[in-house]
């Protein structure tokens, strides 16, 4: 493929006129804090449910509930503080970081250069450093990849090796020289944090830690996945139209701040220094240029599903993006 050339707006005629572009990359902690604010709320409140149902016949539901409100928004924020458009000032910006990477379970310098590739070269095979399940699979790879296992060996592999200094060559390729120490600095940090306050929770006994932590990481990792995995499941690869390679999803006012408006994800990919409380905007800036949204998270699931689960049985087919239907979660 030629590395001269980006998936980006202008690979993709989604352009914004200089002076409007400009509004819209304004950044501010207030909506940030807003958001974070409303979340922090909701996260203690399902919480709160939660230890209410403990040992009662309806705490499974409630379980999944606080496992969904606790991961997907701290993938979401990990996600919008990797570009820097969170928090207006750096210092708030990068604690925040740390904060939703630790739950996340990725280190956040890892996390922006390789995130840095994937709006670079979306889809581009050999270049995207975070392609994952971007081709055709089967049914084994599917259960696979939202089992969460994929992601938990992964990063937990690449997490040693960064700590050790044996970073592989993917990393070296998107990763600057004298960045390298500092990688290995906070995989280390990274990896006493994890040791230290499960030593800590065995050593005190501290059974909340599996209650409102490490299950609900488990549980809430599968839904996360699920919801980010229609990003650019089963579109084109190899192209340098987002519009081709890149999916954005209707759905609801939930589902979209929990998500931090990344279901309008061809925008975010086409201009990814707009903040998440600007994609709307965005969005209407685009609309008549963007294909039609599909209808909902939980439809392109089971579309995607399906066509994954045809192709295992020897029915070689693809997804179309669904244009059809009611929206959806």
């Amino acid at each position: 493929m030629d590395q001269s050339r980006r998936t980006n707006a202008d690979s993709s005629s989604l352009e914004v006129e200089r002076k409007r572009l400009k509004a819209l990359m304004l950044r501010s902690d207030r909506p940030g804090l807003i958001w974070f604010g409303k979340w922090l709320s909701l996260t203690a409140l399902s919480a709160y449910l939660l230890h209410l149902s403990l040992d009662q016949p309806w705490m499974v539901p409630v379980l999944l509930w606080y496992s969904f409100v606790l991961v997907l928004p701290m993938y979401s924020l990990s996600h919008e503080c990797a570009h820097g458009t969170a928090f207006r000032t750096r210092w708030l910006n990068e604690l925040m970081f740390w904060v939703s990477s630790l739950v996340y379970l990725e280190e956040p310098l890892h996390r922006r250069y390789a995130h840095a590739t994937h709006h670079t070269w979306t889809s581009i095979d050999g270049l995207d450093g975070q392609q994952t399940f971007a081709f055709a699979s089967t049914f084994p790879g599917w259960l696979w990849e939202i089992s969460g296992l994929g992601q938990y060996i992964y990063e937990g592999k690449l997490l040693l090796q960064n700590a050790s200094g044996r970073f592989s060559d993917e990393v070296r390729r998107y990763t600057p020289e004298n960045e390298l120490p500092r990688l290995q600095r906070n995989a280390c940090l990274f990896l006493l944090i994890y040791v230290g306050g499960a030593a800590a929770a065995w050593i005190f006994e501290a059974q909340w830690v599996w209650w409102y932590l490490l299950l609900p990481r488990l549980l809430g990792g599968s839904m996360m996945i699920l919801v980010t995995l229609i990003q650019h499941v089963e579109s084109d690869a190899n192209v340098y139209d987002l519009r081709q390679s890149t999916r954005s999803v209707r759905t609801n006012a939930l589902a979209e701040f929990l998500y931090m408006n990344m279901n309008y994800h061809i925008e975010h990919h086409a201009h990814s220094s707009v903040p998440f409380f600007a994609l709307p905007a965005l969005n209407r800036e685009l609309r008549d240029r963007l294909p039609e949204p599909d209808p909902g998270i939980i439809r392109t699931n089971l579309e995607v599903f399906w066509v994954v689960l045809k192709r295992s049985l020897g029915m070689s087919t693809r997804a179309p993006s669904i244009r059809q239907g009611a929206s959806m979660l």
